[in-house]
């Protein structure tokens, strides 16, 4: 097991690499969109976007002003213990990726009415920015696997968790969704999204389930559900940055967990900005 140096230096890299990097699958996403975009301006925005990923990446700077609250989604193998020493590690080296990438400071300091009312003022250190619980996931790997994304609030502000009354038809679902994220979309400016979708039985498990599509999903890989929202999300031509175009969406990542028998099903979309999901993923 690593000793506690090690993984603070690890955890706080990651965390640097996630608010600064796009992973290679979303390059060739973005790539792919650019090479088939026919609107002129939707073009420029998707290479300048890109481009400004690239520079980020080169520089290990943030790849947007709003640098993200960290999540934290850990992968255990069967013969693989957690400690309390380990997670305060973790922690620890968020708080030192948070002053090194820099984060923005977006903690709001004080007690419960202070933070919720934001009397109590910002905190100065990037570190103030709390990372949220973690998630826990078992694997069959050998492994203990962390992984970081940094979210958004624009993303969270249009992102919904609310319950379908399915009525025995996946369409009934899935037509749902697309209404959610074709509205979202329109409203959000930050274009192209990514979508994460989680589906289970409780608005906790939908969380859950959107939180592992973002880990688990390759922009070079869609279901033939994911596709589908895709799609037609797309033919609504919001566009990058909302200029109208081809690409409004470049993928759906999306997870249905188990489900009861009940007459509804409890949904979690999230629309993912131009630059989400933020993420990094290194072994402890």
């Amino acid at each position: 097991m690593m000793n506690k140096e090690e993984i603070i230096r690890k955890v706080s890299r990651a965390l640097v690499e996630a608010g600064s990097t796009f992973r290679q699958d979303k390059k060739d996403a973005y790539s792919r969109a650019i090479e088939k975009e026919n609107n002129e301006r939707a073009k420029w925005v998707l290479q300048t976007i890109l481009d400004n990923a690239e520079a980020a990446e080169r520089n290990s700077s943030p790849l947007c002003d709003d640098s993200g609250i960290p999540h934290v989604m850990l992968e255990i193998g069967g013969d693989r213990a957690v400690t309390g020493n380990m997670l305060a590690a973790i922690k620890e080296g968020i708080k030192q990726g948070l002053r090194a990438l820099p984060g923005r400071p977006m903690g709001i300091m004080g007690g419960d009415s202070e933070r919720l009312d934001q009397s109590g003022g910002l905190d100065p250190d990037s570190a103030g920015v709390h990372p949220a619980p973690i998630l826990l996931r078992q694997t069959d790997e050998d492994v203990i696997r962390l992984h970081i994304m940094m979210f958004g609030g624009g993303p969270a502000i249009r992102a919904k968790t609310y319950r379908v009354f399915h009525k025995h038809n996946t369409d009934v679902v899935m037509n749902e969704i697309i209404n959610w994220a074709k509205e979202s979309t329109a409203q959000l400016g930050c274009t192209p999204c990514t979508l994460g979708v989680g589906i289970g039985r409780s608005h906790f498990e939908a969380a859950s389930m959107m939180m592992q599509a973002l880990v688990d999903g390759d922009y070079n890989e869609q279901s033939e559900l994911e596709k589908r929202i895709t799609d037609e999300v797309n033919k609504c031509g919001v566009g990058a940055l909302g200029l109208h175009g081809d690409t409004t969406v470049l993928a759906t990542f999306m997870k249905v967990g188990p489900q009861r028998a009940s007459g509804v099903r409890i949904v979690c979309m999230r629309p993912c900005c131009c630059f989400e999901p933020r993420i990094a993923t290194v072994e402890l």
